[in-house]
C-alpha cells in the first residue's frame, strides 16, 4: 500500500521538531548560563577593586578577605600540578596548602602560592603570627575523571578542603580555601596570586551555535518541504 501524503510527511516532520526544541532548550539554557557568569564576573571585579575585609565566619565566594594567624608548615600538603614559564625554561610545581590556627576560631587552609618542583632556594616560610590578604576560593568535589588523591603523601588534586583537613589532621576547617594575594618577587616561592580568577565566559557564543543550529534546521527543512511537495 502506498503510503499518502501525510504519512509521508510526519515522521520527518516529528523528527525536525523534536531536534528544534532541543537546540532551542540548548540555546535558551546557555542564556541562563550567561547570566549566571555575568553575575559571578560582576562580583569578582567589585571583589577586585574593594580592600579586603576582617575573614568572617561564612564569606561569600572570592570576597577579598585578610585573617591573622599563625601557619603549621608541618602539617603542609601540595594541590595540583602546572607548569609554568620561568627565566629558567619551562618548569613544573605544584601548590603549597598550609592550614593558618588563629586564636578562638577554627583553623583555615591556606593556598600561598605555587611552588617549583625542583628549585635552589628554601620556602619563603615566615614564622609567628602573620596577616594574610587573599580571596575566598569554594571548594571542589572530585569527578570521576579526577587524578587520585595521594592522601598519605599530602599531595592532592581536587581542592576538597575536608579531605585535605583530614588528611593533615586539622578535621574543623571551614570549607573553603584562603588564596592568597601579593606580588611575586622572582625566585621567592610560593608565589601567590596577582589577582582574582577570571572565568572564560564563552555562553553568548554558545547561545549563537545552539540558536543558530536550530535556525539552519528550519531551514533545511523548509526546503526539503518546498521539494517533497514538487514530486
Amino acid at each position: 500500500m502506498r503510503p499518502t501524503r501525510r504519512s509521508r510527511f510526519l515522521i520527518p516532520t516529528l523528527s525536525a521538531l523534536l531536534m528544534l526544541l532541543v537546540l532551542i532548550g540548548l540555546g535558551t539554557w546557555q542564556i541562563y548560563r550567561l547570566h549566571w557568569k555575568q553575575g559571578i564576573l560582576a562580583q569578582i571585579a567589585t571583589a577586585e577593586s574593594a580592600p579586603p575585609v576582617p575573614l568572617g565566619p561564612n564569606p561569600a565566594p572570592y570576597t577579598k578577605v585578610s585573617a591573622t594567624g599563625r601557619f603549621r608548615f608541618d602539617l603542609a600538603a601540595q594541590y595540583g600540578s602546572e607548569v609554568r614559564d620561568t627565566p629558567a625554561g619551562p618548569i613544573i610545581g605544584t601548590y603549597q596548602i598550609v592550614p593558618l590556627e588563629r586564636p578562638g576560631v577554627p583553623a583555615i587552609l591556606v593556598n600561598r602560592g605555587w611552588i617549583p618542583q625542583n628549585r635552589e632556594t628554601p620556602l619563603n616560610d615566615p614564622s609567628g603570627q602573620v596577616t594574610v590578604t587573599g580571596y575566598v576560593r569554594p571548594g571542589d568535589t572530585p569527578r570521576w575523571y579526577s587524578a587520585a588523591d595521594d592522601a598519605a603523601g599530602r599531595q592532592f588534586f581536587t581542592l576538597d578542603p575536608g579531605a585535605i583537613a583530614r588528611a593533615i589532621g586539622e578535621p574543623n576547617v571551614p570549607p573553603f580555601v584562603l588564596v592568597a594575594l601579593g606580588p611575586a618577587p622572582a625566585n621567592v616561592y610560593p608565589a601567590p596570586a596577582d589577582h582574582l580568577p577570571q572565568p572564560p565566559n564563552n555562553h553568548l557564543s554558545y547561545v549563537i551555535t545552539w540558536y543558530g543550529l536550530a535556525l539552519a534546521l528550519v531551514v533545511v527543512f523548509v526546503v526539503w518541504m518546498r521539494k517533497a511537495l514538487r514530486q
